[in-house]
Order: structure tokens, then C-alpha cells, then sequence
């Protein structure tokens, strides 16, 4: 590409050479995610990967694609950008695993107002640890300079994800009755939704510097530190349950809290029947809730509320499930609630 630079378009505010570089730079961090199904490196026109469909009867794909919200807006006021791809591939990953699937290659996508190679690198490097969190291989991607439509310095991101699953292992919740027990996968915050909220709450857009406060709550974390801890991935620790396991639905916890979501795993004439003070809620939640006064309902309907993941099994098969996710990865998996008759969710 040495010969590749265009005066006039660099003009027009895009530096193609300021891309080349970031290629460059981003490639030791896309290398640490790339296995032996993998076929050639960065720069072709699409992501070559080998699907290996051994002990896999037949092989169904499961796509998934989502991006980060205004959680960027918290990354580029602390300017820091090395985790928030962790995210984006998080929002991903912990999608396609409830429906049972593997996920195996990745893509991401960066637009931004101006390309500065360094940014972008750091970018991505989170990107490849959530690909390395969730095994799976960051086979391409691209970034794209808007100059005149976005800021010099804002960006904003998002991914995809295909998966694959054994048709006849695809879960379904035919099997789920009252008396199941659904177990609850702990978050680390807020993950990656809820963020416009977050940020009336504590006038973050006019008061940037409230995330350089340290509330007593946080146990000594800054606000922003608190928030932009990465989303969980459940990718590994959920595989191995599905592998021992007769899992019947898993709901992963984003926009809508758990009222919005925790359904959608449900069978018609089910419902998630959650006592509150058994919902291990972190003191970060209660600061957001009384900093805004916001009512519980709302929150419970907005949040995750210290819950990333749930998953519905047999009650003779949940102490079997807790051991399996204890021992990997997992260790503050717990008990939420048990399957009920009824629509929804109900917090009692």
C-alpha cells in the first residue's frame, strides 16, 4: 500500500494512510483470537473460516449483531477505549448463546470523525479480548472515517457474530413447568444498556466530572470506573451446563431489565416467579435508583439489576448446574426463582 495516498481525499478530511497504520497496529491483538479454522489474515475482501462440523449432526448457523449505546459516551469522556470493544462483542456473544450456540467468528464495525490509528488500535484490542473471552476469532471488520457527520473525536461501534448449533440441540422451552428453578449468572454493572438513563441520572452530559467522584458505595471505585466496567461474557461457563445439563431457556439481561427479557425464555403459560430480597442487587444499583429516584419497577424494567444471565433447568438438575458454573468461571452463580404458572415475570 505504499503507493496508496490520495492529497485530495485527505483533503476532504479522510487520511487512508492514518487507516493503514491502524491495521497495522491492531494486528498483534487480532492475531491472539485466530485458530487453526481460520484462513489467511487481515486485508482480503472477506473472513475465511473452516467450519468444522465434527459430532455435529446437523450444523445450524445463528447470527447476531448489536453495539454498545451511549456507554460510548462514558469511554470517550474518560478517554479511555480499551475496554468498551470488550462490549461490543459481549452484546454480541451472550446473545447467540441462548439459543445453545457456539459462537465462532466476529466481526466489528468502528465509524468515527477522524481516524487516529492509536484510538483505533486500543479500540479493537478490546475487541480482541472479547473474542478471546468468548473463543471466538476476529476474522474482519472495518472502519470508516465520517468527517463533516461525526465530531473528530467520537466514534461509535458495533459488532456481529455467527454462531453455530446442532439443529436438534437448539433450545426450546417445550419441556419447561412449574417447579423449574432458574439460576441467576451475576453481572458486573451495568453492561452495556441503560446508559441514556445513567447519564440523566447523574447530568453526566453537563457535569463530566462526576465520574472522577468516588461515592462511598463504590467501595473506593470512581463513578466512571463503576460504569464502564466491561459486560460480562457467559460463553464458556454456559457451554459446559448445555453439555451436562438439560437447560430449557436462558435469557440474557439488557434493554427492559428483566420484564422485557426474562420472558422471551419463557413457555406460554410460565412465569418467572422472583422473590426481590433474593436478587443479589450491587450498591451501584442502589446509587443510580436513589441519585435519580427512580422508582423499583422502573429500575427492574431498565436495568439488569446485578443479573446478566439466566438460565432455566430441572429443580433435580440446579445444584448440578450451580457446581458446573462455580467451576468454571462462574463462582456467584445462584438461585433466583422457580418457574411458576402465570405470564411473565412476577416480583414478589
Amino acid at each position: 500500500m505504499e503507493k496508496s495516498y490520495s492529497e485530495s481525499y485527505a483533503a476532504a478530511g479522510v487520511d487512508i494512510t492514518a487507516g493503514y497504520r491502524s491495521v497495522e497496529l491492531m494486528k498483534q491483538y487480532v492475531a491472539r483470537t485466530m485458530n487453526e479454522h481460520c484462513i489467511g489474515g487481515l486485508g482480503g475482501f472477506g473472513g475465511l473460516f473452516e467450519l468444522d462440523c465434527t459430532g455435529c449432526k446437523h450444523p445450524v448457523l445463528i447470527s447476531g449483531t448489536d453495539g454498545v449505546g451511549t456507554k460510548l459516551k462514558i469511554a470517550m469522556i474518560m478517554d479511555k477505549h480499551d475496554t468498551i470493544g470488550i462490549d461490543c462483542v459481549a452484546m454480541c456473544v451472550n446473545d447467540v448463546i441462548c439459543a445453545g450456540a457456539k459462537p465462532l467468528v466476529f466481526l466489528d464495525y468502528i465509524a468515527c470523525g477522524r481516524n487516529i490509528p492509536e484510538k483505533i488500535a486500543e479500540i479493537v484490542k478490546g475487541v480482541a479480548e472479547g473474542c478471546v473471552q468468548a473463543d471466538c476469532s476476529l476474522v474482519g471488520g472495518e472502519t470508516a472515517e465520517h468527517p463533516g457527520m461525526m465530531p473528530e473525536d467520537e466514534y461509535d461501534l458495533a459488532g456481529f457474530t455467527v454462531g453455530v448449533v446442532d439443529k436438534e440441540k437448539i433450545l426450546n422451552n417445550d419441556t419447561m413447568k412449574p417447579g423449574d428453578v432458574i439460576l441467576a449468572l451475576p453481572s458486573t454493572g451495568v453492561h452495556s444498556n441503560g446508559f441514556s438513563l445513567v447519564r440523566k441520572i447523574f447530568d453526566i452530559d453537563n457535569d463530566p466530572d462526576v465520574l472522577k467522584t468516588a461515592p462511598a458505595e463504590l467501595g473506593g471505585k470512581t463513578l466512571g470506573e463503576a460504569l464502564l466496567a466491561p459486560t460480562r461474557i457467559y460463553v464458556k461457563p454456559v457451554l459446559k451446563v448445555l453439555e451436562e445439563v438439560d437447560v430449557k431457556g436462558i435469557s440474557h439481561i439488557t434493554g427492559g431489565g428483566f420484564y422485557e427479557n426474562i420472558p422471551r425464555s419463557l413457555k406460554k403459560g410460565c412465569c418467572a416467579r422472583i422473590k426481590k430480597e433474593d436478587v443479589r442487587t450491587s450498591a451501584l444499583f442502589g446509587l443510580m435508583q436513589k441519585a435519580g429516584g427512580i422508582s423499583e419497577h422502573d429500575m427492574f424494567n431498565t436495568f439488569n439489576m446485578g443479573v446478566g444471565m439466566v438460565l432455566t433447568v430441572p429443580a433435580e438438575q440446579a445444584d448440578k448446574a450451580l457446581d458446573i458454573l462455580h467451576a468454571n468461571g462462574e463462582p456467584e452463580a445462584y438461585r433466583l426463582g422457580i418457574i411458576a404458572e402465570g405470564e411473565g415475570v412476577e416480583l414478589c
